[in-house]
């Protein structure tokens, strides 16, 4: 406690040794809410440095910080051989008090058009734990990723002059990022563009909302693979979108089922490389079948390569765009798979036709993505540590998926029926028993600490659907994924007739 020192009681400060801001910022923040409060007026005479730093058990470095810090802000000022007093700034800083209104009632929630039709269409994302465990799908191994080599190009780039760091992003994008993503999908993905065809975004989702606000009317017939990836989904529903669920095969995304729902369809969203959930590659033929329908009725695609870098048994495909001549595909990428979440940052490749539009829209709304974390990701792609980053991932991915279907064959036999997996992020098994409950099989392996995800959680028509699991094998290494397939393979076992 501070006690009264030269006749002011400045009040009681508690510095917390285990929090983990520093003392100087909790001293700090205690002393600015007391000014800012009111607490301590205007003219109010403070204790000296080495008082406070008596009273409080702190270091004189760690008090005379403080001060500094409030000096600078212009809540106190020192006046020579007198002391340090609260200033008259930080009385005229002081926000009047609010004007309160007694309450009427509640207040009506009244919602857009779109969004109170969108609204019971949507459908909760997948969460995700803080730790990662079995088997929770579409996260990266965090302990692989080369922080030492990332922080090192942060400091780098913060050693900039400061007019080409410190100022606005473009918000097309960087223009060195979206040069070494043009670069590096034309050397690994097939794919060959031009840097202002790529526009850096907030994600692949905040990508979808765009691609659906620029090209959709309310009430527009998009076809979406049933079972397909939620986010993407709800993005398009919010836009106005017509849903229209199309089946998925062993080929991928039925075209000709597409056509009978909708001839007319505007749009269609596909997975092709490692279709999701499911793991389906899309066939060549069937490739064509979209790009052809796509011609014809005038539509759009949008190919979303969510994991499309990590396959296992030969080079990544090439893309659905790579083999687009006349310019239909919308081919959107994101580095939360191949880097790390937190990052949450995205590109789309946009059609030759639709470069100016979205040019448009970008600097008329759009703030663009922090030029830091751009800049830093260019230099990690331009030195090679993304290409050496993902070679690296495949091998710990493929002998994860290894371990996961040597641990099935012990476990899971003839409770699952389960594909070899050979890409991306997540094993597919489906119930060899109808009998078997999706919801109460998801439940028990909740309480026994695992995290499963029910197929027909991502589909539109649930009943068509056969009922099974999502078992992701990136993020735990091979100990995690055995234990947690004898762990679910008890549960199964219980369940199955």
């Amino acid at each position: 406690m501070v006690k009264r020192s030269s006749g002011e009681l400045l009040l009681s400060i508690v510095v917390d040794r285990s929090s983990a801001r520093s003392i100087t910022t909790q001293v700090y923040t205690a002393i600015r809410q007391l000014i800012t409060s009111g607490a301590l007026s205007a003219g109010k005479k403070l204790p000296s440095s080495r008082t406070l730093a008596r009273e409080l058990d702190i270091s004189r470095t760690t008090s005379m910080a403080v001060f500094e810090r409030l000096t600078a802000e212009g809540l106190i000022v020192s006046r020579t051989g007198s002391g340090t007093y609260v200033s008259d700034q930080a009385e005229a800083g002081k926000p009047d008090q609010p004007l309160v209104l007694p309450a009427k009632g509640l207040v009506s929630a009244k919602l857009a058009d779109i969004i109170a039709d969108a609204s019971p269409r949507f459908f909760q994302r997948l969460s995700h734990p803080k730790r990662p465990r079995a088997f929770v799908t579409g996260l990266p191994d965090y302990d692989a990723f080369p922080l030492a080599v990332w922080a090192r190009l942060t400091a780098k780039h913060w050693r900039e002059p400061r007019d080409q760091i410190l100022g606005y992003p473009d918000a097309n994008g960087h223009p060195q990022l979206r040069l070494a993503i043009a670069e590096h999908l034309r050397a690994n993905r097939g794919l060959s563009c031009d840097p202002e065809q790529i526009f850096i975004v907030t994600g692949a989702q905040q990508a979808f909302d765009l691609i659906g606000r620029v090209l959709l009317n309310p009430g527009d017939p998009v076809w979406f693979e049933d079972p397909g990836a939620i986010g993407a989904r709800n993005s398009l529903i919010a836009c106005g979108a017509r849903m229209i669920p199309v089946p998925v095969d062993d080929e991928g995304m039925c075209v000709k089922s597409g056509m009978k729902l909708a001839p007319d369809f505007r749009l269609a969203f596909v997975t092709p490389s490692h279709q999701h959930p499911t793991g389906v590659e899309m066939s060549l033929a069937r490739r064509h079948e979209l790009l052809a329908a796509a011609n014809q009725a005038g539509a759009w695609i949008i190919e979303d390569d969510y994991d499309g870098e990590f396959r296992y048994d030969s080079r990544p495909l090439p893309t659905l765009k790579s083999a687009d001549s006349d310019g239909r595909v919308i081919y959107v990428g994101t580095f939360s798979k191949t880097m790390f979440p937190a990052l949450r940052l995205g590109f789309y490749i946009a059609p030759a036709p639709l470069i100016p539009i979205f040019q448009r829209i970008s600097g008329a709304f759009l703030q663009g993505v922090p030029s830091s974390i751009q800049a830093v990701l260019a230099a990690f792609i331009e030195e090679g540590h993304f290409a050496t980053h993902l070679r690296r991932m495949r091998e710990i991915y493929m002998e994860r998926h290894t371990a996961f279907h040597e641990a099935a064959s012990q476990h899971l036999e003839g409770l699952l029926h389960i594909d070899r997996s050979i890409a991306g992020f997540h094993v597919v098994g489906k119930f060899t028993s109808p009998t078997m409950d999706e919801d109460s099989i998801v439940a028990e392996a909740e309480a026994a600490g695992l995290v499963v995800f029910p197929i027909r959680r991502f589909a539109i028509e649930r009943e068509r659907v056969q009922p099974g699991l999502i078992l992701g094998v990136s993020a735990i290494d091979e100990r995690a994924i055995a234990g947690g397939v004898k762990i679910l393979g008890q549960i199964l076992q219980a369940h199955h007739p």
